[in-house]
Order: C-alpha cells, then sequence, then structure tokens
C-alpha cells in the first residue's frame, strides 16, 4: 500500500515538473502581444525581477528542429516548447520561457519559409524579438549553408540599424542604462549541423578560422553583420544521431557569462523594450506598396501614409505622430490644383531663419474696408508678412507688378498628407481668401444703393475670381432657368462649373475639392449638386 502511495506521489511530483516546465505564447502571429505588464510576464516565467536576466532567442527555416534545440540545450531534454512529427509547423508566433540556471529568458520563434498568410507580420515579428534579445541562435541543418542565411541576417542587420536602433537607445536613455550605441546589438551564433561534409574551419589550426569564412561570405554578398556585437560559429557534424548540442551549451554559458558588451537587465526592461517596438511597429502592411528588394523592405516599418499630391511615401517611421513628428517625405513635392498646395513664404525671413507664410489678400489688417477698397482698385491684392508688414502689391499705378517669386517670396509646394491638410490656413485657395476679402469691402459699403453695390461686386469679384468662372460682363441670363437677370439682382457662381445662376438654381453647397475650394461646403448649382450627389452613391455601391 505505501509502495503504491509513494508511486502516485512520484507521478504526481513529475507531472507537476512538467507543467510547471511549459512555455507560454509571448507574441501571436498577427504581432499581438498576449502578456499585460511586466508583473505577468514575470509570474508566467516563474522569475525574480530583481535578478537581472539576459534573452536568447533563435531563429531558423522551418523544420530545421528550433525548439527541440532549446529543448535539449537548456531543459535537459524536456519538452518545454513543443515539437511534432507532423508537416505542420508546431510554432506560431513566439514562445517564451526560462532557465534559471542561466538566468536566461529563451524565446522560440516561428520557422521561416513556413506556410503563412501573414507573412510580412512574421519577418517584422522576427526583427523585433531579435532587437530585444542579447544572443540570436541562427539554427540551420544542411550540408552547407546558403546565401538565404546570409541575405536575412545581413538585411536584418541593416533594419535593426536605421529602424529600431534609436527607439531602444531612447528607451535605455529613459532607463538609466549606462549602455553605449554599439552595444547594443546581439551576439550572433550559427549553430550549423551537416550529416555528411565537414563544417566550417575543418582541419584548420587557426583559430577563428569558421568566423572569418563566415565574414567573407557576408562581404561577398554585400550584406555586412555591423549590428551584432559578435558572430560566433558552432559546427556539428552528426553521422549517427542523435545530436550533440554540448558546443553549442559551452559557448552560450560563455556569451551569457560575457558582460564585457551586453549586461543582463531587470525583466521589467526587457519587456518595457518590446511593448515599445510592439506600439512603435504594429500598423497594416499593404501588399500593394511593398516593394520586395530585401528581407526587411522600408514599408515593414514606416509609415504608409502617402502624399495625395505626389503619391510620395512619409519616410518617417510608423506611429510617429504619436510623438509629435510630422509626415516628411525624401523629394519635394509637385503642385496639384485641387490642393492648391503652392505657398509663398517671405523671403526676407526664410533668410533670417524664419518661415512665414504669406497669403493673397485684398485688405490689409491695418486698413480699414473703405480704404483698402480705394488701395485695393488701385494697386490690386496685396502680400502681407506678420513680421515685415506689406511685403508686396499686384499693380503699380494700373500697372501690372514684376512676379514676387524670387524677389520678396520663396514659392514653395507642400505634401498634402490628408484632405485636412488642403483645408489649413496657410494652404487655402488664394482666390477664395480674396473673394471673401471683397465681401468684407462689399459688406461694409451700406450707404451705396443697390445698383451701384452690385456693379462694384461684379467688377471686383471678376477681378479675383478664378479662371473657370464666367465673367459676371457675360452673364445675362440665368445659366439654369435661362430667366433674365434683372438690373439690382445679384449673380451666383457654381464653383463647380463657373456659371453664373439665380440664388433658386445654385442655392445647395457641397464640397469642390478638385476646383482647389478644400473640404468646406460651397455654392454649387442644382446640376452639379445632383451630379456630385450621384458620384458619391456610385462610390459606396464600388466600395
Amino acid at each position: 500500500m505505501s509502495a503504491l502511495l509513494l508511486s502516485d506521489s512520484v507521478s504526481l511530483d513529475k507531472a507537476q515538473t512538467e507543467e510547471e516546465d511549459v512555455s507560454f505564447l509571448l507574441v501571436d502571429e498577427g504581432e499581438n502581444l498576449q502578456v499585460r505588464d511586466a508583473s505577468e510576464f514575470q509570474a508566467k516565467l516563474g522569475c525574480s525581477d530583481q535578478k537581472p536576466v539576459k534573452v536568447l532567442c533563435i531563429f531558423g527555416n522551418t523544420g530545421d528542429g528550433k525548439s527541440h534545440t532549446l529543448n535539449e540545450t537548456f531543459f535537459g531534454g524536456i519538452e518545454v516548447f513543443k515539437t511534432c512529427p507532423s508537416q505542420e509547423s508546431c510554432t506560431m508566433g513566439v514562445w517564451a520561457a526560462y532557465d534559471p540556471s542561466l538566468s536566461l529568458v529563451v524565446l522560440d520563434t516561428e520557422g521561416l519559409l513556413g506556410a503563412t498568410d501573414k507573412q510580412n507580420q512574421r519577418m517584422r515579428l522576427l526583427l523585433k524579438i531579435l532587437a530585444v534579445s542579447d544572443l540570436v541562435v541562427y539554427r540551420t541543418r544542411a550540408e552547407r549553408l546558403h546565401n538565404d542565411m546570409f541575405n536575412f541576417l545581413g538585411n536584418a542587420s541593416n533594419a535593426y540599424l536605421r529602424f529600431f536602433t534609436p527607439e531602444l537607445k531612447a528607451l535605455s536613455s529613459r532607463c538609466g542604462l549606462e549602455v553605449t550605441l554599439s552595444s547594443l546589438g546581439p551576439s550572433m551564433i550559427i549553430f550549423h549541423e551537416t550529416s555528411r561534409t565537414d563544417i566550417l574551419g575543418h582541419g584548420s589550426k587557426i583559430p577563428g578560422q569558421a568566423e572569418v569564412e563566415l565574414q567573407k561570405r557576408f562581404h561577398d554578398l554585400g550584406t555586412p553583420p555591423e549590428a551584432f556585437s559578435s558572430i560566433c560559429y558552432v559546427g556539428v557534424k552528426t553521422v549517427i544521431p542523435p545530436t550533440d548540442f554540448s558546443h553549442l551549451q559551452k559557448v552560450v554559458k560563455k556569451q551569457v557569462m560575457d558582460t564585457s558588451t551586453r549586461s543582463s537587465r531587470p525583466l521589467s526592461h526587457v519587456f518595457s523594450a518590446l511593448q515599445r517596438l510592439s506600439e512603435r511597429f504594429s500598423d497594416n502592411i499593404r501588399e500593394d506598396q511593398i516593394h520586395v528588394t530585401s528581407f526587411f523592405p522600408d514599408e515593414y516599418f514606416t509609415c504608409s501614409l502617402r502624399c495625395l499630391s505626389c503619391r510620395s511615401r512619409c519616410k518617417n517611421r510608423m506611429n510617429h505622430l504619436k510623438d509629435g513628428v510630422p509626415h516628411q517625405a525624401e523629394g519635394l513635392c509637385q503642385f496639384a490644383h485641387e490642393y492648391s498646395n503652392k505657398v509663398y513664404i517671405c523671403r526676407r525671413c526664410y533668410e533670417e531663419g524664419r518661415e512665414v507664410i504669406v497669403i493673397p489678400q485684398t485688405v490689409a489688417t491695418t486698413d480699414s474696408p473703405w480704404l483698402g477698397l480705394a488701395k485695393y482698385a488701385w494697386s490690386g491684392y496685396i502680400l502681407e508678412c506678420r513680421v515685415c508688414g506689406i511685403i508686396y502689391r499686384s499693380r503699380q499705378y494700373w500697372y501690372g507688378n514684376k512676379d514676387p517669386d524670387g524677389s520678396v517670396v520663396r514659392q514653395e509646394v507642400r505634401h498634402i498628407w490628408s484632405e485636412g491638410d488642403a483645408l489649413s490656413v496657410d494652404q487655402h485657395n488664394a482666390a477664395q481668401r480674396l473673394l471673401d476679402g471683397v465681401n468684407v469691402v462689399i459688406q461694409s459699403v451700406t450707404d451705396y444703393s443697390s445698383g451701384p453695390k452690385s456693379m462694384m461686386t461684379a467688377w471686383l469679384t471678376d477681378r479675383v475670381a478664378p479662371t473657370y468662372w464666367r465673367p459676371n460682363a457675360e452673364i445675362t441670363d440665368c445659366h439654369g432657368c435661362q430667366r433674365p437677370f434683372e438690373l439690382a439682382e445679384r449673380k451666383h457662381h457654381c464653383r463647380a462649373c463657373g456659371e453664373g445662376f439665380c440664388y433658386d438654381c445654385s442655392n445647395h453647397t457641397m464640397p469642390v475639392p478638385e476646383r482647389g475650394w478644400g473640404q468646406a461646403p460651397v455654392r454649387v448649382c442644382n446640376k452639379c449638386h445632383s451630379a456630385g450627389i450621384s458620384k458619391d452613391i456610385s462610390s459606396s455601391v464600388l466600395e
């Protein structure tokens, strides 16, 4: 009876041990963190936050035995990371476990070349895991090292330096970690297993010959692994299974104990780094915008927005607006009439290190409406800088003035990142601003009779109206109902087609961005209003 109880106790202890020695899902295949905070991360690993740790991850092609390698190297053959004999991959996303003997967080990743419908997310996730690791093991089972491995590691190094190093440096500074920029890169261990061919450096009496051959291959392929603080080659020739992992164990232990380039960190710092990278690089990756020139194209990490005018892509990293960094593009933009993205900058202010945008207007801020009307009739529209005052008038003594561009202003075409940009105060339709100024003047002329007031309105409007508007002098009948206009009757222009209408035939409003009026509703005729509604309905059906 006692023997039976003892047997049951041993079985229970073994079951409990195996239950405790099980990995957990840290990040799913959609790049979503499965751990809420550092406390939960610590609890699932079963380690103390007071004891600093290092992080090791493993990469390699699917079917090359990554999970088995981790189980044999760190957990005495216990299946902490799931393995399976089927053709389907048994590791999806990133799984984590803890080796207390080395104070090492071990991360198992999804295999390269495995079947998935989230290839882009998988590649970006692998780089995020590499970025938070201290040691990276690339596991390959092949008779000869393939170029794919060198290209993958070289491209990963380049992407790491371009996109992740600034984020990790900022995080290290905020956490008070005394590390230099060069020490942020992980150490690389290439674990190469063959069955018939000799491993690198076989027969050589020169120490480090295998690493020299690796560096030469990287150089020949033009993919230098500059981000890695060191590269170590571990080769094993397995003629008769099982694989000997003892050499790998020794190398890993030596790297973990080496603090000359990377020191152990609190577990909370590891989680903070992974969380920050997940937040910064988490936007959807549009397949139609990806130009595959490497394992890690820029589209994996940069903002997906494109300029509406020139279609240039924003060069900043994903989610940069959260840090107050505006959209930016590599090249110059091109002018698009519908977005009115051409602005004037005061030349004198620009040369003095200030950027002051000036807007064409009819009346100076220091003039009354009456005086402004008189000056406009004599000198045309003005450009007024809030620092330098009036810097330009379009006419001098009824003759045209020289073009302001190059003399008093600097012309610049701005990128339009959203429809809202076209409506900003600094980039609004100049003609609309002039008309607004005219309306201010006309509203103040209250002592005029209706006839002269109407004539003045028509004259001033024609002077500043867009080129596609029909001049008031040519409009005698309503373009809609064909009714002749009375002498004092106001003629309304449709902002879409530019024809003249009576009030009843043009009492609708809608946005007309294609004519440079932005997204604010403006007056349109009945016909254009109906056409606009039909267009919106058709677009909705197609979507």
